[in-house]
């Protein structure tokens, strides 16, 4: 497989993630090991919107224009040879949390630490819905000798509502909607595994007895080898793109109705997100955290739009 050509859309990122199109042609991104949301301008101008401390991982716009971002409080990092590679878990470390930025003023509003009497440990990334609530997952933490169960939750963005739907699973890492939004997609990172969970309503999935499936979803596509799924992104026709990082990084294409149906060869470690965009939708945009990139590609077909996504930066 041949790695497509890139255009390179800016450089010098401190672990970028969380890539989100906005109309104006920007890229809003976070930056993990800078605790930053930032913003990717066309010309590749990079614009600080917010200092968030701890691990700003994932990002979502939401009904009411902020961003919405899982934080999943922080990793150590090693840099060698111009890689940048998280390592456990960050010194000083307190937890993970959903975090609310303004996207006028940049000020950050810590929304939920806690599901229950549960803290969150590694919220990873999350995706809204129609209704304005929004799935997200947390991928957990890892130790010595222990590690948390992975958890996937839904939320409110007025803080009156977080609640597990689906626990344990193992390291649940990107999540999405199917374009009906009748489906939600979690992949699940260390097994590189993407299942399939169908809805029922808003916060509610329809549960498949035991031995049928491990956690209640329907297996869509697995990779062998040394791999592990991150983040995804949905297209027009279905087909989910997930980032694929460690050993044979690329983007990988599940079809709708399961099966690996493309492999983009990717020429960084960590492909670990991508959003689309551009006029017509069909542009991918990936993050190339290892290398601190944001690159383009041209894609087959339009991006999925996703729900409050039309919306201009805030400043």
């Amino acid at each position: 497989m041949q790695t497509p050509s890139l255009r390179v859309i800016a450089e010098g990122l401190r672990f970028p993630e969380g890539p989100v199109w906005l109309d104006d042609g920007s890229i809003a991104l976070v930056e993990i090991e800078r605790q930053t949301v930032s913003l990717v301008r066309p010309d590749g101008r990079v614009e600080v919107l917010a200092e968030v401390p701890g691990g700003p991982n994932g990002l979502a716009r939401g009904p009411d224009g902020a961003f919405y971002v899982c934080n999943c409080g922080g990793f150590g990092w090693i840099e060698e040879g111009g890689l940048l590679t998280p390592s456990g878990t960050a010194p000083g470390y307190q937890g993970g949390s959903i975090d609310r930025v303004d996207p006028q003023s940049g000020k950050v509003t810590t929304l939920y630490t806690h599901c229950g009497d549960r803290r969150l440990s590694g919220p990873n990334d999350l995706v809204f819905d129609a209704h304005g609530g929004f799935y997200f997952t947390d991928i957990g933490k890892i130790r010595p000798h222990d590690r948390d169960h992975g958890g996937v939750y839904y939320a409110t963005i007025d803080g009156s509502r977080i609640e597990p739907v689906i626990y344990p699973i193992l390291s649940p890492n990107g999540c999405g909607l199917s374009p009906d939004g009748r489906r939600l997609y979690v992949a699940d990172m260390e097994p590189a595994r993407l299942w399939a969970f169908d809805i029922i309503g808003p916060g509610q999935l329809a549960k498949l007895p035991f031995p049928r499936s491990g956690n209640g979803g329907h297996l869509l596509g697995a990779a062998t080898g040394f791999q592990g799924f991150d983040s995804l992104a949905v297209d027009a026709e279905g087909s989910i793109a997930i980032g694929t990082v460690w050993g044979q990084p690329q983007i990988t294409v599940i079809a709708a109705n399961g099966g690996i149906s493309r492999q983009i060869p990717m020429p960084d470690p960590f492909p670990t997100n991508l959003c689309f965009g551009g006029e017509d939708r069909r542009t991918a945009f990936i993050t190339l955290s290892g290398r601190g990139q944001l690159v383009a590609m041209p894609w087959h077909c339009e991006g999925m739009t996703l729900s409050f996504q039309p919306l201009k930066a805030g400043r």
